[in-house]
């Protein structure tokens, strides 16, 4: 489903990533650790195509990400997958269900699901709120029911539980795995928890030398 084929980045003079190379399949939900600072939300928003590669590819179905254009990777994104990001980025202009509503709206899609998505992060009730009248901890559960309200194939997930109660933070993981299971995606999780990293079907540490397994939990 993704292959990451000899990425190099390099900030500031200093490589981050070196020649990593990887192979994720479809349907599997993998937790990527590793010390701050060794490009871990560098590999997802290259992955998103946020930011370009130095030099390698990634290849997403068979079709590598250098051959689009602008235009074709934009869809890409909008269309194939969803991006729960650290810090957010709800639209503070637009309701909480018009913010979790935004990818169905740009892919044509009906609306519907977007309540139902916000019920299932604990937010049912609450889509006319505005994003001011939430905690950290609720605007990242709104990111999340936004990341999957249209059943995109790949779901990148930044940190996606650092700003949520451990209660919480295992019903939101729940979910995450529901969703991608449930919809045959692939799900890359980057997280410093090891209580995340548990529910995933695999952990991966990035060092360095590139990526390297580490367990099967399930």
């Amino acid at each position: 489903m993704l292959e990451l084929r000899d990425l190099a980045k390099t900030y500031n003079g200093r490589p981050v990533l070196n020649r990593l190379s990887h192979q994720f399949k479809a349907g599997e939900f993998v937790a990527i650790m590793g010390e701050s600072g060794v490009g871990k939300s560098t590999l997802l928003n290259l992955i998103a195509g946020l930011d370009a590669p130095d030099s390698g590819d990634i290849v997403i179905d068979g079709q590598p990400m250098s051959a689009l254009d602008d235009n074709a990777a934009t869809s890409l994104r909008r269309t194939r997958m969803g991006f729960i990001f650290q810090a957010f980025h709800v639209l503070p202009h637009l309701t909480l269900e018009q913010n979790v509503a935004l990818p169905l709206l740009l892919n044509g899609q009906s609306q519907e699901r977007a309540g139902a998505m916000l019920a299932a992060v604990g937010l049912g009730g609450r889509g006319g709120d505005f994003p001011r009248q939430l905690s950290g901890g609720e605007m990242q559960r709104v990111a999340i029911a936004r990341a999957l309200v249209h059943r995109p194939a790949l779901v990148l997930a930044d940190e996606p539980t650092g700003n949520l109660d451990p209660e919480t933070a295992d019903s939101i993981l729940a979910l995450l795995r529901d969703e991608v299971k449930a919809s045959g995606a692939s799900a890359i999780m980057v997280t410093h928890s090891h209580a995340a990293a548990a529910q995933a079907d695999k952990t991966l540490i990035l060092t360095r030398s590139g990526l390297h397994f580490v367990q099967d939990v399930r």
